[in-house]
Protein backbone atom coordinates (compact mmCIF):
# COMPACT_ATOMS: atom_id res chain seq x y z
CA UNK A 1 0.00 0.00 0.00
CA UNK A 2 1.26 3.65 -1.08
CA UNK A 3 2.42 5.20 2.59
CA UNK A 4 0.66 8.54 1.63
CA UNK A 5 -2.83 6.33 1.01
CA UNK A 6 -4.65 6.84 4.62
CA UNK A 7 -7.38 6.49 6.70
CA UNK A 8 -9.08 9.64 4.82
CA UNK A 9 -8.25 8.62 1.50
CA UNK A 10 -10.01 4.95 1.99
CA UNK A 11 -12.96 6.81 3.46
CA UNK A 12 -12.85 8.98 0.26
CA UNK A 13 -12.60 5.77 -1.74
CA UNK A 14 -15.35 4.30 -0.10
CA UNK A 15 -17.84 7.21 -0.63
CA UNK A 16 -16.40 7.40 -4.47
CA UNK A 17 -17.46 3.51 -4.70
CA UNK A 18 -20.96 3.76 -2.88
CA UNK A 19 -21.97 7.08 -5.16
CA UNK A 20 -21.19 4.92 -8.26
CA UNK A 21 -22.73 2.14 -7.05
CA UNK A 22 -26.14 2.50 -5.03
CA UNK A 23 -26.80 6.50 -6.39
CA UNK A 24 -25.64 7.07 -9.87
CA UNK A 25 -28.40 4.43 -11.17
CA UNK A 26 -31.36 6.17 -9.32
CA UNK A 27 -30.88 9.47 -9.55
CA UNK A 28 -32.71 10.43 -12.22
CA UNK A 29 -36.01 8.52 -11.04
CA UNK A 30 -35.97 9.70 -7.59
CA UNK A 31 -35.17 13.27 -8.47
CA UNK A 32 -37.82 13.71 -11.54
CA UNK A 33 -40.36 11.49 -9.03
CA UNK A 34 -38.95 13.89 -6.29
CA UNK A 35 -38.93 10.36 -3.90
CA UNK A 36 -37.42 10.49 -0.38
CA UNK A 37 -34.34 8.03 -0.84
CA UNK A 38 -35.00 5.62 1.82
CA UNK A 39 -32.84 2.90 0.65
CA UNK A 40 -29.82 5.27 0.38
CA UNK A 41 -30.12 7.03 3.48
CA UNK A 42 -30.02 3.76 5.12
CA UNK A 43 -26.74 3.11 3.27
CA UNK A 44 -25.32 6.30 4.02
CA UNK A 45 -26.11 5.67 7.86
CA UNK A 46 -24.27 2.40 7.71
CA UNK A 47 -21.18 4.26 6.00
CA UNK A 48 -21.36 6.54 9.17
CA UNK A 49 -22.06 9.67 6.94
CA UNK A 50 -24.37 10.73 10.21
CA UNK A 51 -21.51 10.97 12.49
CA UNK A 52 -19.01 12.38 9.81
CA UNK A 53 -17.68 15.01 12.17
CA UNK A 54 -18.91 13.41 15.85
CA UNK A 55 -15.83 12.61 18.05
CA UNK A 56 -15.28 9.00 18.27
CA UNK A 57 -15.67 8.55 21.80
CA UNK A 58 -19.13 9.80 20.81
CA UNK A 59 -19.21 6.97 18.04
CA UNK A 60 -19.05 8.78 15.20
CA UNK A 61 -16.27 9.13 12.60
CA UNK A 62 -14.56 11.93 14.03
CA UNK A 63 -13.49 13.59 10.59
CA UNK A 64 -11.58 16.84 10.07
CA UNK A 65 -14.16 19.71 8.14
CA UNK A 66 -11.85 19.36 5.40
CA UNK A 67 -12.37 16.03 4.82
CA UNK A 68 -16.26 16.59 5.35
CA UNK A 69 -15.67 18.89 3.02
CA UNK A 70 -14.36 16.71 0.22
CA UNK A 71 -17.22 14.24 1.10
CA UNK A 72 -19.58 16.77 0.28
CA UNK A 73 -17.86 17.48 -2.47
CA UNK A 74 -18.20 14.10 -4.31
CA UNK A 75 -21.57 13.48 -2.88
CA UNK A 76 -22.66 17.08 -4.40
CA UNK A 77 -21.19 16.00 -8.05
CA UNK A 78 -23.78 13.00 -8.33
CA UNK A 79 -26.61 14.21 -6.76
CA UNK A 80 -26.63 17.41 -4.17
CA UNK A 81 -29.52 16.97 -2.44
CA UNK A 82 -28.29 13.70 -0.49
CA UNK A 83 -25.99 16.41 0.87
CA UNK A 84 -28.36 18.34 2.22
CA UNK A 85 -29.94 15.29 4.50
CA UNK A 86 -26.83 14.74 6.40
CA UNK A 87 -25.59 18.17 6.57
CA UNK A 88 -28.42 19.90 8.49
CA UNK A 89 -28.34 16.64 10.38
CA UNK A 90 -24.62 17.61 11.21
CA UNK A 91 -24.76 21.33 11.91
CA UNK A 92 -27.81 19.90 14.85
CA UNK A 93 -24.96 17.97 15.94
CA UNK A 94 -21.94 20.23 16.16
CA UNK A 95 -23.66 22.41 17.97
CA UNK A 96 -24.35 20.38 20.51
CA UNK A 97 -20.86 18.78 20.36
CA UNK A 98 -19.85 22.10 20.74
CA UNK A 99 -21.65 23.99 22.73
CA UNK A 100 -23.70 21.25 24.83
CA UNK A 101 -22.94 19.97 28.33
CA UNK A 102 -21.55 16.29 28.82
CA UNK A 103 -24.70 15.42 29.94
CA UNK A 104 -26.06 15.97 26.77
CA UNK A 105 -23.22 14.82 24.58
CA UNK A 106 -23.40 11.19 26.32
CA UNK A 107 -26.98 11.14 25.67
CA UNK A 108 -27.42 13.13 21.96
CA UNK A 109 -24.62 12.21 20.05
CA UNK A 110 -24.56 8.67 19.75
CA UNK A 111 -27.86 8.72 18.06
CA UNK A 112 -27.16 11.36 16.36
CA UNK A 113 -23.79 9.48 14.90
CA UNK A 114 -25.91 6.09 14.22
CA UNK A 115 -28.35 7.79 11.73
CA UNK A 116 -31.12 5.92 13.91
CA UNK A 117 -32.21 9.77 15.16
CA UNK A 118 -31.94 11.95 12.02
CA UNK A 119 -32.80 15.89 12.04
CA UNK A 120 -31.84 19.09 11.34
CA UNK A 121 -31.97 22.65 12.49
CA UNK A 122 -34.90 24.76 12.38
CA UNK A 123 -34.22 28.55 12.33
CA UNK A 124 -36.21 30.25 9.68
CA UNK A 125 -39.74 31.07 9.90
CA UNK A 126 -42.27 32.77 7.52
CA UNK A 127 -41.90 36.06 8.34
CA UNK A 128 -37.98 36.08 8.72
CA UNK A 129 -34.55 34.42 7.71
CA UNK A 130 -32.01 36.08 7.29
CA UNK A 131 -32.59 38.66 9.93
CA UNK A 132 -32.29 35.47 12.42
CA UNK A 133 -32.77 38.06 15.77
CA UNK A 134 -36.46 38.89 13.88
CA UNK A 135 -37.74 35.19 14.74
CA UNK A 136 -41.44 34.79 16.54
CA UNK A 137 -41.31 31.17 18.26
CA UNK A 138 -41.17 31.46 22.05
CA UNK A 139 -40.27 29.33 24.52
CA UNK A 140 -42.18 29.94 27.97
CA UNK A 141 -41.18 28.36 31.22
CA UNK A 142 -43.95 26.97 32.50
CA UNK A 143 -43.61 24.18 35.62
CA UNK A 144 -40.57 22.48 35.28
CA UNK A 145 -41.50 22.48 31.44
CA UNK A 146 -41.01 25.07 28.67
CA UNK A 147 -43.77 24.90 26.23
CA UNK A 148 -42.47 26.39 22.50
CA UNK A 149 -45.37 27.95 20.22
CA UNK A 150 -44.28 29.01 16.96
CA UNK A 151 -44.01 27.95 12.97
CA UNK A 152 -40.69 27.30 11.36
CA UNK A 153 -40.24 27.09 7.41
CA UNK A 154 -38.07 25.47 4.69
CA UNK A 155 -36.71 22.84 7.00
CA UNK A 156 -35.00 20.32 5.76
CA UNK A 157 -35.29 16.95 7.03
CA UNK A 158 -38.83 18.36 8.24
CA UNK A 159 -40.75 15.61 7.11
CA UNK A 160 -38.47 12.65 7.73
CA UNK A 161 -36.61 13.52 10.60
CA UNK A 162 -36.58 12.82 14.30
CA UNK A 163 -35.50 15.83 16.17
CA UNK A 164 -34.62 19.03 15.46
CA UNK A 165 -32.23 21.84 16.72
CA UNK A 166 -34.91 24.88 17.38
CA UNK A 167 -34.29 28.56 17.97
CA UNK A 168 -36.48 30.18 19.65
CA UNK A 169 -36.71 33.72 21.67
CA UNK A 170 -36.79 33.11 25.81
CA UNK A 171 -36.96 36.81 26.53
CA UNK A 172 -38.88 39.27 23.71
CA UNK A 173 -37.70 42.12 25.69
CA UNK A 174 -33.93 42.09 26.45
CA UNK A 175 -31.48 44.14 24.25
CA UNK A 176 -29.55 43.26 21.91
CA UNK A 177 -32.08 41.17 20.70
CA UNK A 178 -29.92 38.13 20.26
CA UNK A 179 -29.39 37.95 24.08
CA UNK A 180 -32.89 36.68 24.09
CA UNK A 181 -32.46 33.57 21.58
CA UNK A 182 -32.10 30.05 22.87
CA UNK A 183 -31.76 26.44 21.35
CA UNK A 184 -33.69 23.64 22.67
CA UNK A 185 -33.46 19.98 21.14
CA UNK A 186 -36.85 19.11 20.41
CA UNK A 187 -38.50 15.72 19.60
CA UNK A 188 -41.47 15.09 17.54
CA UNK A 189 -44.16 14.54 19.36
CA UNK A 190 -47.35 15.89 21.18
CA UNK A 191 -47.40 19.67 19.92
CA UNK A 192 -44.84 19.14 17.31
CA UNK A 193 -45.97 18.25 14.06
CA UNK A 194 -44.64 19.10 10.15
CA UNK A 195 -47.64 20.68 8.64
CA UNK A 196 -46.84 20.44 5.01
CA UNK A 197 -44.26 19.13 2.60
CA UNK A 198 -42.98 22.47 0.40
CA UNK A 199 -42.39 22.21 -3.43
CA UNK A 200 -39.38 23.83 -4.89
CA UNK A 201 -37.89 24.10 -8.18
CA UNK A 202 -34.97 22.24 -7.73
CA UNK A 203 -33.20 20.39 -4.80
CA UNK A 204 -35.70 17.03 -4.96
CA UNK A 205 -35.64 14.15 -3.02
CA UNK A 206 -34.73 16.03 0.10
CA UNK A 207 -37.96 16.88 2.08
CA UNK A 208 -38.25 20.52 2.73
CA UNK A 209 -41.17 21.25 5.44
CA UNK A 210 -43.42 23.69 7.43
CA UNK A 211 -42.58 22.84 11.68
CA UNK A 212 -45.75 24.01 13.28
CA UNK A 213 -45.24 23.91 17.32
CA UNK A 214 -48.45 24.40 19.62
CA UNK A 215 -47.76 24.09 22.95
CA UNK A 216 -44.97 21.83 22.97
CA UNK A 217 -43.59 20.71 26.09
CA UNK A 218 -39.79 20.67 25.93
CA UNK A 219 -37.58 20.09 29.38
CA UNK A 220 -35.06 22.30 30.66
CA UNK A 221 -32.62 19.35 30.11
CA UNK A 222 -32.65 20.05 26.38
CA UNK A 223 -31.77 23.64 26.60
CA UNK A 224 -27.94 23.33 24.64
CA UNK A 225 -25.78 24.51 27.16
CA UNK A 226 -28.11 24.48 30.02
CA UNK A 227 -28.48 28.53 29.86
CA UNK A 228 -30.86 30.23 28.15
CA UNK A 229 -29.63 33.23 25.45
CA UNK A 230 -26.69 31.64 24.05
CA UNK A 231 -28.73 30.51 20.92
CA UNK A 232 -27.69 32.84 18.92
CA UNK A 233 -23.65 32.39 19.33
CA UNK A 234 -24.24 28.36 19.22
CA UNK A 235 -26.32 28.66 15.74
CA UNK A 236 -23.67 31.07 14.38
CA UNK A 237 -20.97 28.59 14.91
CA UNK A 238 -22.79 26.00 13.75
CA UNK A 239 -23.25 28.16 10.11
CA UNK A 240 -19.84 28.47 9.72
CA UNK A 241 -19.42 24.37 9.24
CA UNK A 242 -22.57 25.01 7.07
CA UNK A 243 -21.63 27.46 4.65
CA UNK A 244 -18.51 25.56 4.10
CA UNK A 245 -21.02 22.33 3.52
CA UNK A 246 -22.78 24.76 0.65
CA UNK A 247 -19.89 25.89 -0.78
CA UNK A 248 -18.65 22.66 -1.21
CA UNK A 249 -21.75 21.46 -2.49
CA UNK A 250 -21.18 24.39 -5.06
CA UNK A 251 -18.30 22.54 -5.78
CA UNK A 252 -19.74 18.92 -6.65
CA UNK A 253 -22.37 20.87 -8.93
CA UNK A 254 -19.71 22.98 -10.90
CA UNK A 255 -17.51 20.17 -11.24
CA UNK A 256 -20.80 17.59 -11.98
CA UNK A 257 -21.52 20.82 -15.34
CA UNK A 258 -18.03 20.83 -15.70
CA UNK A 259 -17.96 16.78 -16.30
CA UNK A 260 -20.76 16.83 -18.85
CA UNK A 261 -19.77 19.97 -20.51
CA UNK A 262 -16.41 17.82 -21.50
CA UNK A 263 -17.62 15.03 -22.13
CA UNK A 264 -20.51 16.54 -24.62
CA UNK A 265 -18.26 18.56 -26.26
CA UNK A 266 -16.50 15.26 -27.92
CA UNK A 267 -19.79 14.05 -28.67
CA UNK A 268 -21.33 16.69 -30.32
CA UNK A 269 -20.11 17.56 -34.11
CA UNK A 270 -20.90 20.72 -35.44
CA UNK A 271 -19.79 22.15 -38.95
CA UNK A 272 -17.46 18.99 -39.53
CA UNK A 273 -15.73 19.02 -36.21
CA UNK A 274 -16.19 18.43 -32.46
CA UNK A 275 -17.58 21.35 -30.83
CA UNK A 276 -14.67 21.42 -28.33
CA UNK A 277 -12.40 22.47 -31.10
CA UNK A 278 -14.74 26.25 -31.78
CA UNK A 279 -12.91 29.01 -30.02
CA UNK A 280 -16.62 29.95 -28.37
CA UNK A 281 -16.59 26.58 -26.58
CA UNK A 282 -13.22 26.34 -25.44
CA UNK A 283 -13.51 29.75 -24.14
CA UNK A 284 -16.52 29.11 -21.79
CA UNK A 285 -14.51 25.49 -20.93
CA UNK A 286 -11.87 27.32 -19.63
CA UNK A 287 -13.62 29.66 -17.57
CA UNK A 288 -15.78 26.72 -16.12
CA UNK A 289 -12.57 24.30 -15.08
CA UNK A 290 -10.73 27.54 -14.11
CA UNK A 291 -13.50 28.77 -11.47
CA UNK A 292 -14.17 25.12 -10.39
CA UNK A 293 -10.60 24.53 -9.30
CA UNK A 294 -10.49 28.45 -7.33
CA UNK A 295 -13.55 27.51 -5.82
CA UNK A 296 -12.33 24.10 -4.49
CA UNK A 297 -9.24 26.26 -2.84
CA UNK A 298 -11.37 28.60 -0.98
CA UNK A 299 -13.70 25.71 0.41
CA UNK A 300 -10.48 23.83 1.51
CA UNK A 301 -9.12 27.07 3.02
CA UNK A 302 -11.98 27.85 4.65
CA UNK A 303 -12.33 24.02 6.17
CA UNK A 304 -8.25 24.22 6.75
CA UNK A 305 -9.36 27.17 9.10
CA UNK A 306 -12.04 25.74 10.73
CA UNK A 307 -10.42 22.58 11.89
CA UNK A 308 -7.56 24.87 13.47
CA UNK A 309 -10.55 26.38 15.67
CA UNK A 310 -10.10 29.90 14.44
CA UNK A 311 -12.45 32.21 13.60
CA UNK A 312 -13.57 31.53 9.71
CA UNK A 313 -16.74 33.34 9.27
CA UNK A 314 -14.63 35.22 6.50
CA UNK A 315 -13.16 32.53 4.68
CA UNK A 316 -16.38 30.42 4.76
CA UNK A 317 -18.51 33.44 3.69
CA UNK A 318 -15.41 33.82 0.48
CA UNK A 319 -16.18 30.56 -0.21
CA UNK A 320 -19.54 29.96 -0.19
CA UNK A 321 -20.23 33.36 -2.03
CA UNK A 322 -17.52 32.44 -5.13
CA UNK A 323 -18.32 28.59 -5.41
CA UNK A 324 -22.02 28.75 -5.31
CA UNK A 325 -21.88 31.64 -8.24
CA UNK A 326 -19.33 29.32 -9.67
CA UNK A 327 -22.18 26.29 -9.63
CA UNK A 328 -24.53 28.86 -11.04
CA UNK A 329 -22.78 29.79 -14.05
CA UNK A 330 -21.26 26.58 -14.41
CA UNK A 331 -24.59 24.96 -14.85
CA UNK A 332 -26.06 27.66 -17.40
CA UNK A 333 -22.62 27.42 -19.64
CA UNK A 334 -23.07 23.60 -19.58
CA UNK A 335 -26.34 23.77 -20.73
CA UNK A 336 -25.58 26.22 -23.32
CA UNK A 337 -22.87 23.54 -24.54
CA UNK A 338 -25.07 20.79 -24.80
CA UNK A 339 -27.92 23.32 -26.73
CA UNK A 340 -31.19 21.74 -26.96
CA UNK A 341 -30.09 18.60 -25.06
CA UNK A 342 -29.33 20.87 -22.34
CA UNK A 343 -32.91 21.67 -21.79
CA UNK A 344 -33.88 18.27 -22.10
CA UNK A 345 -34.90 15.89 -19.16
CA UNK A 346 -32.69 13.23 -20.73
CA UNK A 347 -29.44 15.12 -19.47
CA UNK A 348 -28.39 15.75 -15.73
CA UNK A 349 -27.63 19.54 -16.73
CA UNK A 350 -31.10 20.67 -16.37
CA UNK A 351 -30.98 18.97 -13.25
CA UNK A 352 -27.53 21.08 -12.31
CA UNK A 353 -29.21 24.39 -13.16
CA UNK A 354 -32.05 23.62 -11.22
CA UNK A 355 -30.06 22.80 -7.72
CA UNK A 356 -27.78 25.77 -8.04
CA UNK A 357 -30.04 28.92 -7.25
CA UNK A 358 -30.86 27.28 -3.75
CA UNK A 359 -26.83 27.55 -2.51
CA UNK A 360 -26.73 31.39 -3.27
CA UNK A 361 -29.84 31.45 -0.77
CA UNK A 362 -29.19 28.77 1.81
CA UNK A 363 -27.18 29.36 5.13
CA UNK A 364 -27.61 32.86 4.82
CA UNK A 365 -27.86 34.94 1.26
CA UNK A 366 -24.67 35.89 -1.05
CA UNK A 367 -25.39 39.71 -0.55
CA UNK A 368 -24.78 38.57 3.34
CA UNK A 369 -21.76 36.87 2.37
CA UNK A 370 -20.14 40.18 1.06
CA UNK A 371 -21.37 42.54 4.24
CA UNK A 372 -19.77 39.58 5.93
CA UNK A 373 -16.36 39.68 4.41
CA UNK A 374 -16.48 43.46 3.92
CA UNK A 375 -17.06 44.03 7.69
CA UNK A 376 -14.16 41.38 8.55
CA UNK A 377 -12.02 42.63 5.93
CA UNK A 378 -12.55 46.53 8.34
CA UNK A 379 -12.11 44.42 11.78
CA UNK A 380 -9.16 42.82 10.44
CA UNK A 381 -7.00 45.41 8.76
CA UNK A 382 -7.48 48.75 11.23
CA UNK A 383 -5.82 51.71 10.48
Amino acid sequence: MNADFNDDDLILDTIDRFLVRDVEPHVMELERKDIWPEEIVGKMAELGLFGAIIEEKYNGLGLSCLTYAKIVERVSRTWMSLSGIFNSHLIMASAVQRFGTEEQRKKWLPKFASGKMRGGLALTEPSCGTDLQAIQTRAVKNGNDYVINGTKMWISNGIHGHCFAVMVKTNMEIEPRHKGISLFLVEKGDGFKPSRKLEKLGYKGIDSAELVFEDCRVPPENLIGGEEGHGFKHVMGGLELGRINVAARGVGVSQAALDEAVKYSQQRKTFGKQIHQHQAIQLMLADMATRTDAARLLVHRAAESFDRNERCDMEAGMAKLFATEAAISSSLEAMRIHGGYGYSTEFPVERLYRDAPLLTIGEGTNELQRIIIAKQLIDRNPV
